[in-house]
């Protein structure tokens, strides 16, 4: 089986629902698991503790952010309003497309090579938030205004908009935690290993998602 636990491991109670899911997978005769983690976060770790120490088959697939948080997640709404402000904009992170990470867990889930195995799926490339509006703007033939801000700004903006506490919470650990980890500014080539393929970088999927619109969209103020 694989699993993947929305909106992140980090959140309060995911460890508690990883435990109850593996003991009842285990009972019912559930060989192996891959589970999707995320780079750098200790409280992701125990989750994958609790499933490598199982007893099971396991594959855990360590992700960086998604490409699609640009395209279909928190950070859609700036790109559409024109005006991005966003804390952080010189930290190097290594984006990687949810479609290979698909690939990826749908490549270790069968193939047993990988079992007891961590796999680490980032971008490509290292790349700025400034480099990622840059892109964007290009690809989709729209002007795109960035401003850096701090991450207390941000984090007011957000309560401002009456956006949800949990949610907010789990941005502002994402940022002061996770993206300041230095284990999140390293490339790894594991998707180029599992895959035999390079990794997509920023601009390919930039280049894809323009075509589809979801960028041409002005939202009216």
């Amino acid at each position: 089986m694989y699993v993947t636990y929305y909106p992140d491991l980090a959140v309060s109670g995911a460890k508690e629902a990883i435990e109850s899911l593996t003991y009842l997978a285990k009972e019912l005769g559930v060989k192996k698991m891959v589970l999707l983690s995320g780079k750098g976060e200790t409280e992701a770790e125990a989750c994958e503790k609790i499933v490598m120490n199982s007893g099971m088959d396991y594959t855990i697939v360590r992700a960086s952010w998604f490409n699609q948080n640009w395209s279909e997640s928190f950070f859609l709404d700036p790109i559409l309003s024109g005006e991005v402000a966003l804390p952080m904009s010189d930290v190097l992170i290594p984006f990687v497309d949810a479609n290979d990470i698909a690939e990826v867990t749908a490549t270790v889930l069968l193939d047993d090579t990988y079992n007891v195995e961590i796999i680490e799926v980032t971008g490509p490339e290292l790349i700025t938030y400034k480099d990622i509006i840059n892109i964007i703007s290009k690809t989709s033939n729209r002007k795109l205004n960035f401003y850096d801000i701090t991450l207390e700004q941000y984090i007011d903006g957000m309560k401002q908009m009456q956006i949800p506490n949990d949610v907010v919470w789990l941005i502002e650990y994402l940022f002061s935690h996770v993206l300041t980890n230095p284990k999140n500014q390293l490339v790894v080539n594991d998707i180029e290993r599992v895959l035999g393929r390079k990794a997509k970088t920023f601009l390919e999927y930039a280049q894809e998602t323009a075509k589809t619109g979801i960028w041409s969209q002005v939202e009216v103020q």
